[in-house]
């Protein structure tokens, strides 16, 4: 049995595969013990067993940064550096402001400690470490008394005899995160970030981790890391900075087999939760990036390459000093949540919006198992138009059009902003509310074409169960690519390979069946940003590069090809869930019309009683257990062979 579950800021998803069949669930999340949500749902999906694989998708490590709440850690460096990650790039967010506000620095000043070690850029020893020098810093951590440390020190990817020796000699009770283990690359403020954000939420996810495992009856607990790949959960906690992007990932693993599977490999994802939108560019393959961000904090660990808002079904509607509607970034969470849940909301949410509009059936909320306030939501819509003057109707549709807005602006950041046409592209949505908004953002970005998934509701917890075990490794080599030994190159990525095959053995994945491809990060002598450039030999890869940098920055230069790192990714196929095509046949009892109070005759379309090639007109309401998808007047749906809604926009419209 295959369970996939993600752990989202309002509602914990299930996917769980049995000889085939696919079932799905949500319930409410439990922020301050995730862990309860997910033994609940097992638990009323009757599947915990000795037979169950599980594959986890958690925020732990995301919020715990988001909100600021990780663990007190020292950071350990060399002789001067101790400002180091406050220091930082210095840049300014605001360019003109000459009076920024105060950032505090990552790790206070008082847990900066400092050591007498140095290494040059050649890996020669400068300064060795004394004894001394170490019994020093290991009082010293014990009068802070952290939960976790933080080494990095200079070059130490290429000598890091320092950082282990302190490794070997903190307190067995404490954290330690090493640079030279968690991001062996040059830059050391983006390595020290890394390597301080490993630590920062490492306990917490280690601790998190070891009581889901204790709790729960399975063969084995996974979780997804933000590459798109998994790694054992015993393991996790000591890569925890990887885990930054963990739910997000696997709808776009689910979203990239999905759209191949309908015929559609250029797409544009938007995953909308109860608290964010994740919005992504997928052209045949999930584009990674090493320059992410959590929180303005770099994370140079391979990512998705998705773009991140601050706007879902739960995020609040007010009128600022102005007397102007805004929208989010704030969410009523999963407690209290959206007026309509009745657990003491009182704040108009986009879900109150959406249902004054009568697009969300309360009879169909969670299949029916929730029942939803709408009185109470109503009444907040009718107080919000009030205050702005204006009719509930409108209130309730500003709310829904401000959100498309910040949705739409989104979605273009990820392709006009990149030159990119979005036009081309299909758009496929998901997460609880994607489907409410699919058809208003296609027709933003002048998209003729939408698609939305069978499991919609909850793709991410299914993208868990199609990533494959995967490691991504890393490892400087600097020089003129031309001028260096392919024997050197190649020792190195043996090095990378050995590493990740030998963890990948030991979760189970048979050698046979580890895929290797291999990746140079290159650049034009003299530059500071690379390329990540497939490696076969040294001239195929600085002919790729030229090519590459001149179809992205429409230039190449006559100057030496700079190599900076080492790139291997790893990875063995699991047991996939097959998704079976659907019987064919029509039942017309789903395409029935179902009158509606507010916005008149709306069809509204049981999803599970579709059938393949079933085609209606909009409007409509197409609900199913975990979602529901508003189908607006001028488009047309179809239902392809494996159950996904293929929405086009009518010619004549």
């Amino acid at each position: 049995m295959l369970l996939g579950v993600d752990t989202g800021g309002t509602f914990t998803d299930f996917v769980v595969v049995i000889d085939g069949q696919v079932r799905i669930h949500k319930v409410l999340s439990t922020p301050k013990a995730p862990e309860q949500a997910i033994l609940q749902g097992i638990k009323e999906l009757g599947v915990g067993s000795d037979a169950l694989l599980i594959v986890h998708g958690s925020t732990v490590a995301t919020n715990a940064v988001l909100e600021k709440k990780g663990v007190r850690c020292c950071f350990i460096t060399n002789t001067g550096l101790a400002d180091l990650l406050t220091i930082g790039r210095q840049a300014r967010k605001e360019l003109y402001n000459l009076n920024p506000k105060p950032v505090p620095p990552p790790v206070p000043a008082g847990d900066c400690l400092e050591v007498p070690s140095r290494v040059s850029a050649q890996a020669e020893k400068i300064e060795s470490m004394s004894e001394e020098a170490l019994q020093k810093l290991i009082q010293q951590v014990e009068d802070l008394a952290p939960e976790a440390v933080a080494i990095n020190l200079l070059f130490s990817f290429l000598n890091d005899d320092d950082e282990r020796r302190i490794e070997q000699a903190m307190p067995s009770d404490i954290f330690v995160s090493r640079s030279s283990r968690v991001l062996p690359e040059y830059k050391e403020y983006e390595r020290g970030m890394a390597t301080w954000l490993n630590a920062y939420v490492g306990p917490l996810v280690t601790g998190y981790l070891e009581r889901l495992v204790a709790a729960v009856s399975a063969k084995s607990v996974s979780v997804m890391q933000s590459s798109g790949g998994t790694i054992a959960a015993n393991l996790a906690g000591e890569q925890a900075v990887r885990m930054l992007l963990s739910g997000p990932a696997g709808g776009l693993m689910a979203a990239l087999q999905m759209g191949k599977q309908a015929g559609f490999e250029r797409l544009l994802t938007l995953d909308m939760g109860g608290t964010s939108t994740d919005v992504s560019l997928l052209d045949g393959g999930i584009g990674l990036t090493n320059e992410g961000k959590i929180a303005d904090y770099p994370v140079a660990v391979p990512m998705v390459d998705i773009h991140t808002i601050g706007a879902g079904g739960g995020s609040l509607a007010s009128i600022d000093s102005g007397g102007m509607l805004c929208v989010g970034p704030e969410s009523a969470g999963a407690m209290p949540g959206p007026v309509c849940y009745g657990k003491g909301g009182e704040q108009v949410t986009v879900t109150d919006a959406n249902l004054f509009l009568g697009r969300i059936s309360e009879d169909h909320f969670l299949g029916g198992k929730m029942k939803i306030n709408v009185a109470s939501s109503n009444k907040a819509v009718e107080d919000l138009a009030v205050e702005l003057g204006c009719s509930a109707r409108g209130a309730a549709e500003g709310v829904i059009n401000l959100t498309n807005e910040h949705m739409a602006s989104a979605l273009r950041v990820i392709s006009v902003q990149r030159g990119i046409d979005p036009r081309p592209y299909a758009l496929m949505t998901f997460g609880g509310a994607g489907g409410l908004h699919v058809c208003a953002l296609a027709e933003a970005l002048e998209i003729k074409t939408a698609v939305v998934p069978v499991c919609s509701g909850v793709l991410s917890a299914f993208g868990m169960l199609v990533a494959p075990r995967s490691r991504m490794l890393s490892q400087s080599l600097v020089g003129v690519l031309n001028e260096m030994s392919i024997s050197d190159i190649e020792v190195e990525f043996k090095k990378l390979v050995n590493q990740g095959t030998e963890e990948l053995l030991a979760e189970g994945v048979p050698k046979e069946k580890i895929n290797k491809e291999y990746q140079l990060d290159l650049r034009y002598l003299g530059q500071s940003y690379t390329l990540s450039i497939a490696w076969k030999n040294k001239q195929s890869a600085i002919d790729a590069f030229h090519k590459t940098h001149e179809a992205r920055y429409e230039h190449s230069l006559d100057l030496p090809v700079e190599l900076v790192n080492l790139r291997v990714a790893l990875s063995g196929e699991l047991p996939q869930p097959n998704l079976k095509k659907l019987p064919s046949g029509t039942n017309k009892a789903a395409l029935d019309k179902v009158g509606d109070q507010k916005s008149g005759m709306i069809k509204r379309v049981q999803r599970e009683q579709l059938s393949p090639n079933d085609c209606f007109e909009g409007e409509a309401l197409i609900v199913e257990t975990v979602a529901t998808t508003y189908l607006a007047p001028g488009w047309r749906c179809k239902v392809d062979d494996y159950g996904n809604l293929i929405l086009t926009k009518n010619e004549n419209n």
